[in-house]
Formats: C-alpha cells, structure tokens, sequence
C-alpha cells in the first residue's frame, strides 16, 4: 500500500499548488456512496486499490458540514495517558462520532510507542476491535489531516496488512488524494519513509523546492526525506533557477540539515545569481548559510561586493543580518575597511532606533570581528538598555544578557581607552547555577585526566565561570619549574568577585584549557566560529595561556597515558610560545 501511495504522491505533490483545495478539507465526500461500494470489495478485488481516475466525471459535491465543536469525549481523548483509559470510552455512553474514534486511535498509537510492551494485549483486547470497526463505519466523516495521521498511526500499530479495516483506511485516503492539502501529502509521503528515494526519483526541481519549503516551515525535520532529496540535488544535473536555490538553501537552514555535497552545489549555483538577488535575498541568503555554519568564501565575497555596490539602497535590516551571518563565521570580506566604513556608516544615525536585543546583537557581531568602536560601545552598555535584561530569565533573555558580558569585556580587555559606561559588578555574578548542561564525552575525560595530573583538588579549577561572560573547562597556575601552584593561595582577578590572596610570582603563567567540541567549528572545517573566536580573544587579553584541546585532536589518544602526555606538551608548548615572544 504504502509503495502505491508513494506513486500516488509523486503525480499529485507535482500539481499540489493547483489542485489542492484553499478552504477546510471535505467532510463527507460526494464519492462515500462509490467509495463504501469499493470497500467492501477491496480485500478481494486487485483494481479497487488504485483510485478512479481524474478524468472521469465525479459527483457534484455535497456541502461541507462546518467542522464539530469541542466536547468533552475530545478532552478526554487528549488527556488519557493510558490504553485503558481510551478503551473504557467505548463503553462509557459517549457516542464516539466524526473524528472523534479515529483520534482514539492516534492517541492510542502515540501511547503505546512510549509503551511498547502493552500494544500485544491492546491490538488483542476485544473493545480495540471494535474500535476499528467504528473507525471505518465512519471513514467518510473523518477530516483530511486526521485521517492522514490515522493511516500513519495503523502502520505504527503494525495490524496485518489484510485488515478490512486497514484496507477501508487506505482505500478513503486513495480516494481523497487529489483532496489532500500540500501538507497532508508531505506528511504522508514522511509516512512512506521506506519509499522516500523512489518518491523523490521522480520529482523535479520545483517540486524538490515545494516539499523542502512544506517541511521547513512545519518544522518538520524528516530525515528520511530529506536524505531522499539529498542524494537526487546531488545526483541530478538539472539547472536550479534562482528561487529554488534560495528556498533551498531556507530550509536547509531551517531544519539543520547538513549533506556537504548539497551546500557545495547550492554556493556555486548562487554565485552567478548574487549580483541579481536583492539585498533582502543576499541577508535572507547568508542567514541560512550561517545557520548551516557553511562558509563558502566566493559566495561570502559576492555578498559583502553585492552590499557595497548597492551602500545608498541597503536597508538597515538587511545589513544587520549579513553583519550577523559574518561574525557567526568569523568572515571578514577582502574590502575589509570599505565594508565595515559602510557598516558604522549605516548604524551612526539608526542603532538606538532598533529593538534593543537587536542593537546587542549588532555590537556583540561588531564585537567578533573586532570592528567595535567606543561611541557604539556606550550606546549598548549605557544603563537604561542593559537594566532591561538583568532580570530577564527567558532563554532569549539569557542569551542577550550573555552577550552583554562578551560586549563588556570587549570594552573592558580590548579598548583600554574606554571611559565607561560599563556593567555594574552585580551583574557580572554569574549568580546561582541554572540547570546542569549534560557533559560531553570530551569534557569528562578532559577534566578527569587533568586531575590525575595534577595531583591535589586545590590546583587547579575546573568548569570556572568568569566575569567576562566565559566558561574555562579548567585553569591551572604553573612557577618557573613547571610545578602546579595551590590556585586558592593567590589573587584570581578573573573571578566575580574577584577572590583575594596573594599575587602569584612573577614568573608564574596562569594557563586555561578550553576545549573545542564539533559543534565549534565551522562545517567540515578546523576554523573556529566566531563566538569561540572571541572567547579565546577574550581569555588571551584577561592574562591567560591558552591550551586548546580540539576533538579532533584528542579523538586519536587511545590511552591514559597518551592524553596525559598531550596535555603535558600542551602546556609546555603555551608557555614556550609565551617565552618566546
């Protein structure tokens, strides 16, 4: 069945935007006569899986009944949280009507997938029976999206491909098909994934980009399909005009899907287009290559020309998207000092004019690619915009507010000519700890071979949260011999607040292991993103040594002894290199 949905699916998405219908989906369908005729016959009869064809003259539609209001079977339904529960509704006298059997079904299928040891006695229990049996009495009275989900929900289920009432769904759904909303047949073609490749063969370029843009923008992240679509945009020469393109590479970014291969081919086939795109389709365009971390420096560099050539036209908001896009990459064009002229050119009379998360994230970018100026600085860092988001706890909230640290230490450690104003000390306590972050692989193994090495807790710290915004994995203190030195006996400046003690010695080098997980790097690259840029900048100007600790590097050290040994050259690397300056 699910092969001839496939085959059905790839004739009707090519026509969807044409055929499916604008308003609400059908209730009964004009068809309910033939299609109950058809049923009945469909176990036995080889022609009747396959729908009447298009051409052939149909009913004239009966009114479409508005769609039922909420009762309270529906809440019961959606707050059942066990098959008992849905089960007992069959016999609790509340007339299971419309959709109303086919979501006990859903329901019932979303539950046992958390559940998988009950479904052998649910799909044996006689009342489940007879609750397939309502569900195909009522086929015809089913809405197209919940009839979709039911059809999915049977596969889940697994009942024998021979059930009448599996067949008397799938058959309701072949009749539909040319009915169905783009949506439904995207979610039905999700549903097929063992059929994905063969459904995609057949479709073009404009279909591709239809299907992308329908998951994108329910957020749908089908990886079967998407893997799908991959390999045909690879294998396949034909041409992509330029709308495709730009909606392909939207929802590559909207749904985080990266096949290098797919970015390769979709920066060369924008290249040419660049100097036609607008400049809202240059931001829109570098946006979703940033989010993918793809950094394609020929097409980057068209875009930063495509902004200089057209400096009177560009708006503001257009500019501030690609600024954004360039510091998540860490780019900086050739025409450097023409592009960033533009840039503080551009915000001199507007950055106090846009939202103030907006103006953070502005300066924060400016802040990356060390193009912040003082004027700019005072702008953000000024009291009535940052008090706004001191108390704010809600992730965006957070993230802004962590910007604001980055964006006071930039001023703090890289403008020393900086008069003010700044953060107030009590908001650079980083405060109670939130939620722990699940550690990785890398920063236990880190920590727990750093610690063999150091010999005693008291030398050394680990997981150090600075004023500046930044955590350090961990952070020793070394004398002229190369001995570790007790952390808790001398001044750390770095704190908040500060902690008191003695100064270290002179000779004494204060070294902060930070490690790079995958997920710091730009796609299949070994180039920092720029916020880890700038955490590294920003650790180097507060008085550390640095010893980086990437994941491809400690992917190779096979034993104990092989990472104690990186990390001991590490350290004698940082301090030769510091030495030698």
């Amino acid at each position: 069945m699910a092969g001839r949905l496939v085959k059905r699916c790839a004739c009707l998405l090519r026509e969807a935007a044409h055929l499916a219908p604008a308003g609400p989906p059908a209730g009964r369908l004009s068809l309910a006569r033939v299609a109950r005729k058809t049923l009945t016959s469909s176990a036995t009869s080889p022609s009747s899986h396959f729908p009447v064809s298009s051409s052939q003259p149909l009913e004239k539609e009966q009114s479409i009944p508005p769609y039922p209001e909420r009762q309270e079977v529906d809440e019961l339904i959606r707050k059942a949280t066990g098959p008992e529960e849905l089960l007992e509704l069959l016999g609790g006298g509340h007339g299971l009507q419309q959709d109303q059997a086919a979501l006990v079904v859903i329901r019932l299928s979303r539950l046992l997938s958390e559940r998988p040891e009950d479904k052998a006695w649910v799909v044996q229990d006689a009342r489940f029976q007879q609750l397939l049996q309502l569900v195909s009495s009522q086929i015809t009275t089913v809405w197209h999206g919940t009839l979709v989900k039911l059809l999915r929900s049977l596969y889940t289920l697994a009942l024998p491909a021979t059930s009448k009432e599996l067949l008397s769904v799938e058959q309701e759904v072949r009749w539909r098909m040319r009915r169905l909303k783009f949506k439904h047949l995207a979610f039905l073609a999700e549903s097929s994934r063992m059929y994905c490749l063969d459904l995609v063969e057949q479709f073009g370029p404009e279909e591709l980009q239809r299907v992308l843009v329908a998951l994108a923008a329910q957020n749908r992240r089908s990886l079967p399909l998407l893997r799908a679509i991959s390999y045909h945009l690879v294998q396949k020469p034909f041409p992509l005009n330029k709308g495709v393109l730009l909606d392909l590479a939207y929802a590559y970014g909207k749904l985080g899907f990266h096949q290098t291969q797919v970015f390769q081919r979709l920066a060369a086939d924008l290249l040419p287009h660049v100097p036609s795109l607008t400049p809202g389709e240059v931001a829109r365009c570098a946006k979703s290559f940033a989010f993918l971390k793809w950094l394609s420096l020929p097409l980057f560099e068209a875009f930063a020309q495509h902004v200089l050539s057209r400096a009177q036209s560009v708006a503001v908001s257009d500019l501030c998207n690609v600024l954004l896009a360039f510091a998540r990459l860490n780019f900086r064009p050739e025409q450097e000092e023409a592009f960033f002229s533009l840039v503080h050119e551009k915000l001199g009379s507007q950055l106090a004019d846009l939202d103030p998360a907006l103006q953070v994230d502005v300066l924060w970018a400016l802040c990356v690619l060390q193009q912040a100026r003082a004027s700019e600085l005072q702008a953000v860092l000024r009291p009535e915009l940052h008090t706004q988001f001191l108390g704010d706890r809600s992730p965006r909230g957070q993230s802004t507010f962590q910007k604001l640290l980055h964006i006071n230490a930039t001023a703090r450690l890289e403008h020393p000519e900086y008069a003010g104003p700044l953060l107030p000390a009590s908001a650079l306590d980083p405060g109670p700890p939130g939620p722990e972050r699940k550690v990785t692989p890398l920063q236990k193994e880190l920590q727990e071979t750093l610690k063999g090495l150091l010999g005693g807790a008291d030398r050394g710290r680990f997981s150090v949260a600075t004023q500046y915004g930044w955590v350090l994995d961990a952070e020793v203190l070394l004398d002229a011999e190369g001995q570790f030195l007790p952390l808790r006996d001398f001044v750390a400046p770095h704190l908040s607040p500060p902690s008191d003690g003695q100064l270290p010695p002179p000779t004494a080098k204060r070294l902060a292991f930070l490690r790079w997980e995958f997920s710091s790097f730009a796609s299949r690259s070994k180039d920092l993103l720029g916020r880890f840029v700038l955490a590294r900048r920003h650790v180097l100007a507060a008085g550390f040594l640095v010893v980086d600790v990437p994941y491809y590097e400690w992917l190779e050290l096979r034993s104990e002894w092989q990472k104690a040994a990186y990390l001991k050259d590490k350290m004698r690397k940082s301090v030769a290199e510091e030495l030698a300056k």
